[in-house]
């Protein structure tokens, strides 16, 4: 039974493997693509390019991928600037007196520069060379400079690029362990707009600090409830809840506070009372920089809203 369970998952195994490769070839194309216009990858440094391998991973791939990959490459590179090496594919035969030696193992610089230069004719030599191959999870390329073996490019693209995600992750936290040591600080800032019932619209300026960084304390300028209001703000941040944002602000009014220091001994109320206390929760939207926003004040205000994290006021605007 678990044979039979076995062979009837085999196609649609291979038909993931089918997509998820189709998937990496387009990422390969957008991603460089966008390294070219960029200015971060100099095609002209590149090319003319051979290209030793286009090895499929699964027998279903057999007959398309090649092509595919082929395809991928040109529409980046240019069609008239790639060389197929179709001997760097094969199994490669030694013949010499008393000695017979067959390799299929990867070629070396050298030999890929010595093939080049017996099949290429009057062109000029190819400058680097580049393996694509099939990878469960998408492709894989790689791009050698011929001339010094220096490894120009080195990646692994797939549908959903979960391996550069990985990778910026892996990246981020080595940044993140060093910034610690060094004691250096990082700001926050926060822009929370809260409309119903109640209203409360401020900005917060704020450092992340503490063993785990989930503090963060700085400055608040509010400019509605109360209006136009300076103090400070603490919030806690909770990992485990989906990182929520729990804290408070506690702001005095300006107005108020200009109009009771020209009327001394009178504690008189202009728009606000001279100190507010808000209670400030903020639920983030996924990996985003937007959060849902709960503001509840000694005011009587309670709103709900949102928050723009670590943005301009345009957010969608790069």
């Amino acid at each position: 039974m678990f044979l039979a369970l076995a062979l009837a998952a085999l196609p649609q195994l291979a038909l993931a493997q089918r997509d998820s490769t189709r998937g990496g070839l387009e990422r390969l194309e957008e991603t460089l693509q966008m390294r070219v216009e960029d200015g971060g990858l100099q095609l002209q440094e590149l090319v003319p390019a051979v290209v030793v391998s286009v090895a499929p991973l699964v027998e279903e791939s057999r007959t398309w991928y090649p092509a595919a990959a082929l395809g991928s490459l040109s529409r980046v590179f240019g069609a008239g600037a790639l060389r197929s090496c179709e001997a760097c594919m094969a199994p490669r035969l030694y013949v010499q007196e008393g000695w017979l030696e067959q390799s299929t193992a990867g070629l070396t610089i050298a030999e890929i520069v010595k093939m080049d230069e017996d099949n290429r004719g009057p062109a000029p030599p190819a400058r680097t060379a580049i393996w694509l191959d099939e990878t469960p999870s998408g492709v894989a390329l790689r791009v050698v400079d011929l001339r010094n073996s220096r490894i120009v490019l080195a990646d692994n693209f797939d549908p959903g690029m979960a391996e550069a995600a990985r990778t910026r992750r892996t990246f981020t936290l080595a940044r993140e362990l060093e910034r610690r040591a060094r004691g250096d600080a990082i700001t926050h800032t926060f822009f929370d707009v809260a409309l119903y019932p109640g209203q409360h619209v401020s900005l917060d300026v704020a450092e992340q600090w503490g063993e785990d960084n989930a503090n963060l304390s700085g400055v608040s300028l509010s400019l509605y409830d109360p209006v136009l209001g300076v103090g400070v703000s603490y919030y806690r941040v909770i990992p485990r809840a989906f990182n929520v944002m729990v804290g408070a602000q506690v702001l005095m009014s300006i107005p108020t506070a200009v109009v009771n220091a020209f009327s001394p001994g009178n504690d008189f109320q202009l728009l606000d009372p001279l100190l507010t206390a808000v209670l400030v929760v903020r639920f983030p939207i996924a990996s985003s920089n937007y959060a849902v926003d709960l503001s509840a004040s000694t005011a009587g205000r309670i709103g709900f809203g949102f928050s723009l994290m670590n943005v301009s006021l345009l957010p969608f605007l790069p």
